[in-house]
């Protein structure tokens, strides 16, 4: 969690990945445990919680901000959203598995497709657009 803190500026409650599984060279998984506690499930359909398709597409967006900020000097925005599906809920209980790859990069411009998985099927899919700033070192 402290190299996830380090790399992203998100904090509670806006901060949508638990952890890091794996690293590749253009590529990360990612995780986020889906609590019956998140704030957002007081308010979005209390009688039957299900996470805002919106907070997936953030959690998306966070963990290609990974990619981009690893080196701890950049810091990315979310510019574009493309193809963006929604294929089932996502309920309290649930482990949010992000893959995002990077499709293309120049300076200051990246795009990834990016997939969210709860036990192997696809939740929500999207090709995002990042860009990035510089930061002070």
């Amino acid at each position: 969690m402290d190299e996830i803190l380090g790399i992203l500026p998100h904090r509670y409650p806006f901060l949508m990945v638990d952890r890091v599984l794996e690293w590749g060279e253009g590529r990360v998984r990612a995780l986020k445990n889906v609590t019956a506690n998140e704030p957002f499930f007081v308010g979005h359909f209390p009688q039957r919680p299900v996470m805002p398709g919106v907070l997936i597409l953030e959690g998306m967006a966070q963990t290609v901000g990974l990619l981009v900020g690893r080196d701890r000097r950049r810091l990315g925005y979310l510019v574009g959203v493309d193809r963006a599906r929604f294929r089932r809920p996502v309920t309290p209980g649930d482990q949010l598995i992000y893959e995002a790859e990077l499709e293309r990069a120049r300076q200051g411009f990246y795009r990834a497709r990016v997939s969210a998985r709860v036990n192997e099927t696809i939740v929500a899919e999207a090709v995002l657009s990042i860009a990035e700033e510089q930061q002070e070192p």
